[in-house]
């Protein structure tokens, strides 16, 4: 009963953050992810948690695959998305090859369970990462995103955001989305750094990168892989965490 309490309470957080902010929040992310989306394509949500990304996709008229691995979320999900035809959910984690994973799982605060031991090394004594706890674990299925996009097809953009496991996500990719955004953190820059490598590599030249949850982008104009790399060296461990956005199309950078 206690667990179940403490998961309860965890989603309860979670939907609390980040559904809330009423009509301006929401104008605030329609206005962010129009210039990645327009109505009737595709985006992937990997990480998708409580759906307030797939929420704004959809509110866009973009069709949306929404991967989540944890239960609780996934359940949220199913409650707001489970209707909807333009909304496939997918109970699974998003690794380098298909097979299992073990998700460290953090009840208290959802959000930051994930399926990378590093990361929860890397957090331990941490700034900013005071009082976590990945308490439980769970294994759970594992696709790839070249899977994903031979089911569903090739989506215009593809949101990245799984606690540290972002470079083993983007090592199952083959074929790059028009745009994409993948979560990086001050405790684990080099994870940030195999990102760019491999998304410089799947072809990718024109970067920028949004502070925390700021929806704004950090330089004027897009910059190069290796900018982009010293940039986030330089960033204080007070900066704590944020996305690297990459497009095939510069001028959605600015």
């Amino acid at each position: 009963m206690r667990r179940a309490l403490a998961h309860a309470a965890g989603l309860v957080r979670s939907v609390a953050i980040y559904h809330r902010g009423g009509r301006a929040r929401r104008a605030a992310l329609d206005a962010w992810y129009r210039r990645f989306l327009a109505p009737g394509e595709l985006a992937f949500d990997i990480g998708a948690h409580v759906g307030d990304r797939v929420a704004a996709f959809r509110r866009l008229g973009a069709r949306v695959v929404a991967v989540e691995p944890q239960p609780g979320p996934m359940r949220v999900l199913r409650l707001m998305f489970g209707r909807d035809r333009g909304v496939t959910l997918v109970a699974a984690a998003v690794a380098a090859r298909p097979g299992t994973v073990t998700l460290h799982l953090n009840p208290a605060n959802p959000t930051v369970s994930t399926a990378s031991t590093a990361f929860v090394k890397a957090a331990k004594g941490a700034v900013g990462w005071e009082g976590q706890s990945w308490s439980e674990a769970v294994e759970v299925p594992a696709v790839t995103l070249d899977a994903l996009i031979a089911e569903h097809g090739l989506p215009a953009f593809a949101k990245i955001d799984v606690e540290g496991f972002e470079a083993e996500a983007l090592a199952g990719l083959g074929t790059a989305p028009r745009s994409v955004s993948v979560e990086f953190t001050t405790i684990q820059r080099d994870v940030a750094t195999a990102c760019l490598d491999r998304l410089a590599a799947l072809g990718y030249r024109a970067f920028n990168a949004s502070l925390g949850e700021s929806l704004a982008f950090a330089h004027p104009g897009p910059i190069e892989a290796a900018a982009m790399a010293a940039w986030l060296e330089g960033l204080p461990a007070e900066a704590n965490s944020g996305d690297i956005y990459a497009s095939l199309e510069p001028a959605r950078l600015r």
